[in-house]
């Protein structure tokens, strides 16, 4: 088993290398986890930053100090995965952000497609959109990464054909699509961008946009899935062929 990932701020070690984790990491450490002197800890700030620490001693109920020697940076991944998400209905965004961020996704975009039901709007999009992307911090610790996923605001279909644009690699999941995700020629650099529609597709004038923009449209297999799931199942197609995952 992998040692548990914290998330902190910094990586300021007092005399000798001893750093306190307190705060609710601490608490979840000390209280949740009952680390104990001599267990093994990783420290992220989430960007890519980390430390390999052990377990010296606990105090009281929210307070884990760690031998903390030195600091590392893990470069971004190449090439950079991001997945435009259209807005599930429910909490099916936050089960569609956290199985992205497990297989190894860089970057998520919410996107308030045309046939999407769910809305962010004021308020309420505010909190959706926080829940997102705490859903990706927790599934970055979970899953033992070091560089969480990049949750970034709504995005409109304009702003999508722009990102679309500026991508070595651009696709939309469609059943228009005549080749399938799992043999289409990829880049080993810069960025791959896939758009995931809303549970009643990508309407034809979103397709034509992004198709402008150079978009190709692809099927992913036989089976119908959900839009939660399918940027999953298409985010690991492409981590396995881009050599990401060997």
């Amino acid at each position: 088993m992998t040692a548990p990932v914290f998330v902190v701020e910094h990586f300021d070690a007092g005399g000798g290398g001893r750093y306190i984790l307190d705060g609710p990491e601490g608490r979840h450490a000390v209280s949740v986890k009952r680390l104990r002197a001599g267990e093994d800890v990783v420290l992220t700030d989430g960007a890519g930053r980390w430390a390999d620490c052990v377990v010296l001693d606990t105090e009281g109920k929210d307070r884990l100090i760690l031998q903390l020697d030195s600091v590392h940076e893990e470069s971004p991944e190449q090439p950079r995965v991001t997945v435009v998400q259209a807005l599930p209905k429910g909490d099916r965004g936050e089960l569609a952000v956290e199985t992205m961020t497990e297989v190894g996704v860089d970057a998520i975009v919410p996107w308030a497609a045309a046939r999407c039901i769910t809305q962010w709007k004021g308020e309420r999009g505010a909190k959706a959109l926080g829940k997102w992307r705490a859903t990706a911090r927790e599934a970055g610790k979970q899953s033992r990464r070091v560089r969480f996923p990049e949750v970034a605001d709504a995005a409109t279909t304009k702003q999508v054909a722009a990102l679309l644009a500026g991508a070595e690699f651009a696709a939309v999941l469609h059943e228009s699509g005549d080749a399938p995700l799992a043999t289409a020629e990829l880049p080993s650099t810069g960025e791959i961008v896939l758009v995931v529609g809303p549970e009643g597709g990508v309407a034809p004038a979103e397709l034509a946009l992004f198709e402008e923009a150079g978009a190709k449209p692809y099927r992913l297999g036989r089976s119908v899935l959900r839009t939660s799931t399918a940027g999953t199942a298409a985010a690991a197609v492409l981590l396995a062929r881009t050599g990401r995952w060997s």
